[in-house]
């Protein structure tokens, strides 16, 4: 069913691309895949391919005031670090990639529906469907770079990624798992505004 939805477009490894995509962008020319450990003193990401073979692997620091993130390759090379700005209205993470390129992603906060993403410093732009859970990754010619999708109603965070642009594999990886971080903190600030309305009507 996954793969013809027009709004849920999240598919496991192995399944075909998904129809609505395709039909936009084309085959990707490759697609990766994300799996949160839980229930883990480290906040532990790993991204697989279509063989399931590990590719990369973001690890936070816990406890961290900045979420600070690693993210390294299968041979454990550093690919990618990130930091969160924390004394900010909007949720603004720092990048660093191994080869020195540097990058800020900045989303606003109260976006219920649509987001639009800045990867400032790449004049890159991420356009996303928070309630179909689905995001197109943009370069600065509007050409797509990649597609992500997060499936529904998982206990393992899982996201997929189809690759129009494999070239720039490892900041698309970078991205996504800021991007992952931005809907856990997104998720957590919205059960706190919730408990502490609960709290004033009772």
């Amino acid at each position: 069913m996954g793969i013809f939805s027009k709004y849920h477009r999240y598919r496991e490894a192995g399944e075909q691309a998904n129809a609505v995509n395709v039909e936009r962008f084309g085959e990707p020319a490759r697609s990766l895949f994300t799996t949160t450990k839980v229930f883990t003193l480290h906040h532990h990401i790993d991204i697989t391919d279509g063989s399931e073979n590990i590719v990369y692997q973001a690890n936070t620091k816990f406890p961290s005031l900045h979420d600070k993130t690693d993210i390294t390759d299968a041979s454990g090379n550093q690919v990618a670090h990130i930091e969160r700005k924390f004394f900010t209205l909007h949720h603004r993470h720092f990048v660093t990639m191994a080869d020195g390129t540097q990058f800020q992603i900045a989303t606003e906060f109260w976006h219920l529906v649509k987001d639009i993403i800045n990867i400032e410093g790449l004049g890159w732009q991420m356009r996303g469907n928070i309630m179909g859970l689905n995001f197109q990754l943009y370069d600065s010619d509007d050409s797509v770079i990649a597609v992500i999708s997060q499936k529904m109603f998982s206990m393992h965070d899982k996201y997929c990624i189809d690759l129009y642009r494999p070239e720039f594999e490892s900041t698309v990886v970078a991205i996504l798992i800021t991007l992952q971080h931005i809907m856990r903190d997104r998720a957590a600030a919205s059960g706190s505004v919730s408990s502490s309305s609960s709290s004033s009507g009772t």
